[in-house]
């Protein structure tokens, strides 16, 4: 049986605006109209025909003094060069409505939790804030179970098989909301990409537990993990908002402690300022809001000073390599631009990626976000067991 032979590529150097030209033409069969219809000049447009046409290698359009027309090799180009077209404007607009879909989805998912800021008390703060992350689904090849690290309610999430933990990971909301139980969907999300298992601990919230009761917690919690481990650079510490803040204070206490550094830092969306200056011009009412009230809950009157509680005041000089993941539209940019900038001048392996999204944590987003689960499979390479 003969196989077809495959048709020579199209030259790499064609572009839309030049099938956009002949098909212009082609429809009025006039240079001046076809000209105004794409708002270019009429020099121009001639030139991306002859453009057109030198790559192709045959005249597509007869020209004379009194008229254009199709040439037989234009005739044959011009009902593709229409499809090609409309395919292109159709992905566009579908890409648009999708784009559009998700972010109404992200909305009508964070507004009920933004309209009790101010408004509500902490506990129901607390019940939307679960609620939330009740949404999201916790893949089914994830294993979790319960533990005490180091005195911590704990979860392990495990993808398949058990393997000793690896990462410890800090959740967000503030130093007052969240929960282990609640995080199960972004970490094992984290966990299948990575193929790793996680330590979750459920550290002590604020304003019952001030600060430093959810350090002291995250101190245990790594230091049972590092009595397991016979080479700590196998490690990493993750953090998301808050927790990314959490993942700094823990560095800085193990310096002070001599204690060894994990091998890799994974901060999300982190809030590591507390004085919520950096973010004054660009949050959104609620955010900072729930911002300063957390800060008030947290430190109660402790003053934001010194290495634990301000990594900007820290020499990070000596810290593992940083992956910092944020989104363009996050009120936290800003600080998370500025903390990858002090690593690197502190000669920390730090690197930035920049999402074009406008939710925060938007990594809790990864089954329909496609720019989520983006971020969480390169979270993932920056970590991998052994690394």
């Amino acid at each position: 049986m003969r196989e077809n032979l495959p048709l020579p590529p199209a030259p790499e150097a064609i572009e839309l605006r030049h099938l956009r030209a002949f098909v212009a033409v082609a429809d009025e069969l006039n240079f001046g109209r076809a000209a105004g219809r794409l708002y270019l000049s009429q020099p121009a447009l001639s030139r991306q025909i002859r453009a057109l046409e030198r790559l192709i290698g045959y005249e597509l359009l007869r020209r004379s003094t009194h008229r254009v027309e199709l040439t037989s090799a234009g005739g044959a180009m011009l009902e593709r060069a229409r499809a090609i077209l409309a395919d292109v404007d159709s992905a566009v607009a579908a890409a648009r409505a999708a784009g559009d879909d998700m972010a109404g989805r992200i909305a009508r998912l964070m507004d009920p939790r933004h309209a009790l800021v101010g408004t509500a008390h902490r506990q129901e703060l607390r019940e939307a804030f679960e609620s939330l992350l009740a949404e999201f689904p916790v893949p089914t090849e994830i294993d979790v179970r319960p533990l005490s690290a180091g005195g911590v309610p704990s979860f392990v999430l495990t993808p398949g098989a058990e393997r000793p933990p690896t990462v410890l990971y800090l959740h967000g909301g503030g130093y007052t909301m969240g929960s282990a139980y609640g995080y199960r969907s972004l970490v094992g999300a984290f966990c299948v990409a990575a193929g790793t298992s996680v330590l979750l601990p459920e550290y002590r919230l604020a304003p019952e537990h001030p600060y430093p009761a959810a350090l002291d917690d995250v101190i245990r919690a790594y230091q049972w993990l590092l009595d397991r481990t016979e080479d700590p650079s196998t490690l990493a510490v993750a953090g998301d908002s808050s927790g990314g803040g959490l993942a700094l204070s823990l560095l800085a206490v193990l310096r002070q402690r001599g204690l060894p550094m994990p091998g890799r830092v994974l901060l999300l969306c982190p809030w590591v300022d507390l004085t919520c200056e950096l973010m004054a011009d660009t949050a959104s009412v609620p955010l900072l809001t729930l911002s300063r009230d957390s800060t008030r809950d947290y430190l109660q009157g402790h003053p934001v000073r010194g290495p634990v509680l301000n990594p900007f005041e820290a020499d990070l000089t000596g810290y593992p390599p940083m992956l910092l993941q944020v989104g363009t539209g996050d009120a936290l940019v800003h600080e998370t631009r500025l903390l990858a900038k002090r690593a690197a001048e502190h000669g920390v392996e730090a690197e930035l990626d920049l999402y074009p999204i406008d939710a925060h944590v938007f990594h809790m987003f990864w089954s329909f976000l496609p720019e989520a689960a983006q971020a969480l499979t390169r979270a993932a390479t920056f970590h991998r067991p052994g690394d």
